[in-house]
């Protein structure tokens, strides 16, 4: 923090806003929401003034600072935007009018996205468990560095320019995932109608010892056991355990052979949004899964697991599930269709040269993804190194 900047108590440069109205039952009111973590001031709904169930609501203006009595604490505060002036509030988010001779209100926004302002917020509100709520007189009274009015300009404008930079970096290494993944899914798709145009198509259940479903009969779930997955756990095309349950070894036990998962098999989400979703089983783990899982088993002297599984990800097929489904609360595609769906059928080792090829371009998106996260971070990481440097007076 800068030693020449003077510190500010916050009544000295902001007021809190008395304005209010009387509520019309017959009039549509904006109500607003606070994200967390300095994340904006957003529309959090349209409501009648039957709705409200007051008689009377603070109004907000534009270029106000709002706050979160409850979630100050966790970052929960911002600037008012120009689509919620007018917009009210219950009387836990405060909104403060600015002295805005003395302070910028986009410096004031910077400056409530540090650490420092949120340790004050914190320092700020009082109460119990699940009851700690922002003290307006000691929030007011927290001080904060105030160098001139030029000078936050100027801050503010360079920051502006640096978020604005990390913000296109971000959505150019975000733009090149997605390209990379539509070259993907094409790809696929030209290597699938190519094969079907060449050599025809046989079905899911021609090449597959079994097709079904996870037991019907929910289980008791327990403590300890074997994990038990459900949808989720494969809806991301890869098998992983979070969130897992676990049954007794005696009803793992009395699964017929073909529900009992074993390496290379395919699981596949039969049901909801995420509908038409293979994964690979690459684990020697015993578990088991809720019905609305498929589990196909090839038949290893026709096919490899991993070529089943890229052909089903291919458009034509993905369509053709959704074709086939049931219901429309909760679509559901049944067993039939999922044993009809059409699959070229190279030769086995035709089906390892293109394995290999999707594989090496799926590792290349992975890659591309984990430089993708690993780039957000550093990018998430250097604008509080920015904040930081503005508030001790370094920033060129």
């Amino acid at each position: 923090m800068s030693k020449s900047w003077p510190l500010v108590a916050l009544r000295e440069v902001m007021k809190k806003s008395e304005e209010s109205v009387s509520i019309d039952p017959n009039i549509l009111y904006r109500e607003v929401t606070i994200k967390l973590w300095g994340k904006g001031v957003l529309l959090r709904r349209e409501a009648s003034g039957t709705e409200m169930a007051t008689s009377r609501r603070a109004v907000v203006r534009q270029g106000q600072f709002i706050l979160s009595r409850i979630d100050a604490r966790n970052g929960a505060f911002g600037l008012v935007p120009e689509m919620l002036d007018g917009a009210v509030v219950s009387n836990d988010f405060p909104a403060f009018d600015l002295n805005q001779e003395r302070l910028e209100p986009k410096f004031l926004e910077w400056l409530s996205k540090t650490s420092v302002f949120v340790d004050l917020c914190k320092a700020a509100s009082e109460g119990t468990t699940n009851r700690v709520r922002l003290k307006e007189e000691k929030f007011l009274a927290m001080a904060i560095p105030l160098p001139p009015l030029a000078e936050q300009r100027r801050i503010v404008v360079r920051i502006d320019e640096l978020a604005a930079k990390v913000g296109e970096a971000r959505g150019l290494r975000q733009q090149a995932v997605e390209e990379a993944e539509a070259l993907s899914r094409s790809t696929v798709e030209a290597v699938y109608q190519g094969l079907a145009a060449s050599l025809g198509q046989s079905t899911l259940s021609d090449i597959c010892t079994s097709i079904t479903d996870g037991d019907h009969n929910t289980p008791q779930f327990s403590e300890s056991g074997i994990k038990f997955i459900f949808v989720g756990n494969v809806s991301s095309g890869k098998l992983h355990f979070n969130n897992s349950k676990k049954v007794a070894e005696s009803y793992f036990n009395s699964l017929k052979p073909h529900r009992v998962p074993a390496r290379g098999d395919i699981l596949y989400s039969a049901v909801g949004a995420t509908l038409g979703i293979a994964t690979v089983v690459d684990t020697d783990e015993p578990f088991c899964f809720q019905r609305h899982i498929a589990i196909l088993k090839p038949n290893r002297k026709k096919v490899e697991s991993r070529y089943v599984w890229h052909m089903l990800n291919s458009q034509t097929v993905f369509e053709k599930t959704w074709s086939s489904t049931t219901g429309t609360a909760q679509p559901t595609v049944p067993l039939r269709a999922i044993r009809e769906l059409p699959l070229p059928l190279p030769t086995i080792s035709e089906q390892r040269h293109i394995v290999t090829y999707l594989d090496d371009l799926l590792a290349k998106v992975y890659e591309l993804k984990r430089l993708q996260s690993d780039t957000a971070a550093e990018l998430d990481a250097m604008l509080p190194s920015v904040l930081d440097k503005a508030l001790r007076g370094d920033l060129i």
